[in-house]
């Protein structure tokens, strides 16, 4: 008697998956599995912020001002008494929640802008590119500087001006993608069967336009923590005690020459990894999406 075979169908699990898309970028570009490992390790540090902080990153030790590091305060606390290791956790949710926003509002103004201009072309092109030029032009910092200062130093603010600021960068990768799909053939088959412009612009060029623009969401938000926290620094934007990086360098610059190096030096460190880690990210994405880069590499 023939023996017949059995055909076990393996479900693999939700982790298994994950695990396997994981490789298979890991594959493609090590410098975008090293800058999602570097993000994942201060996400989970953002998302899981008070299993991992020993004291209570606004409270302050009268009697520990500005204590070195040790077993009690594995990073040394700052001059108002407040340990510095768990104020750098903390801070990680600052991290991730001005530059997710902010990019986010970028995408949301920058995209539909460039997907206008660079369909209609002409008059409406020029007027929206120069003026983005214009912000562009404009040093950030200083623009953002005196916005923030005249709105008022808030987390929202500083999340709607950076995510304003940016913007022209992710309309001029839309537009440069549009401009060259435009006289396409699957457009002008969608015009002729008498699509509205909406459904043309979103439905079937921003599909097709937006490959580049999602390579630099990573990039961006880099950027938008530097500014973030250098914002911070000079005294606008997120002010003391709440933990914000750049805030807590401010602080501890003022230490440094007394020899109080930690208070400066830990969240400094933090928040060079972050933003080396969405570097990295944004880079090892766009070799995913270019092979080019890959070859060239």
């Amino acid at each position: 008697m023939a023996e017949m075979g059995i055909i076990t169908i393996e479900k693999k699990s939700l982790l298994t998956r994950v695990l396997n898309r994981f490789r298979g970028i890991s594959r493609l570009s090590p410098t975008a599995t090293a800058g999602v490992v570097i993000i994942l390790f201060f996400g989970v540090m953002a998302i899981f912020s008070t299993a991992f902080m020993p004291h209570d990153p606004v409270s302050s030790y009268t009697d520990r001002i500005l204590k070195p590091p040790s077993a009690d305060h594995w990073f040394g606390t700052d001059g108002n008494g407040m340990d510095v290791f768990s104020r750098v956790i903390y801070g990680a949710k600052f991290g991730f929640g001005i530059a997710i926003p902010a990019v986010i509002l970028s995408v949301v103004i920058g995209v539909p802008i460039g997907l206008i201009a660079g369909f209609r072309g002409g008059m409406l092109d020029e007027v929206l590119m120069r003026f983005f030029d214009g912000l562009r032009v404009f040093p950030s910092i200083i623009l953002a500087l005196a916005v923030v200062a005249a709105t008022g130093q808030s987390l929202i603010n500083v999340v709607l001006v950076l995510g304003f600021l940016d913007s022209p960068v992710f309309a001029r990768v839309v537009r440069s993608e549009v401009l060259a799909l435009r006289n396409s053939i699957f457009v002008e088959s969608a015009i002729a069967a008498g699509n509205p412009t909406w459904r043309i612009l979103f439905i079937h060029l921003l599909p097709n336009s937006i490959q580049g623009a999602m390579a630099q969401t990573a990039v961006r938000a880099a950027w938008a923590v530097r500014i973030s926290a250098t914002l911070a620094f000079l005294g606008v934007g997120i002010q003391a005690p709440t933990p914000e990086w750049g805030a807590m360098i401010r602080q501890g610059a003022e230490f440094m020459i007394t020899g109080q190096w930690w208070v400066a030096i830990f969240p400094g460190v933090a928040l060079i990894f972050l933003v080396f880690g969405l570097n990295l990210f944004g880079d090892g994405i766009q070799d995913i999406l270019d092979p080019r880069r890959r070859v060239e590499k």
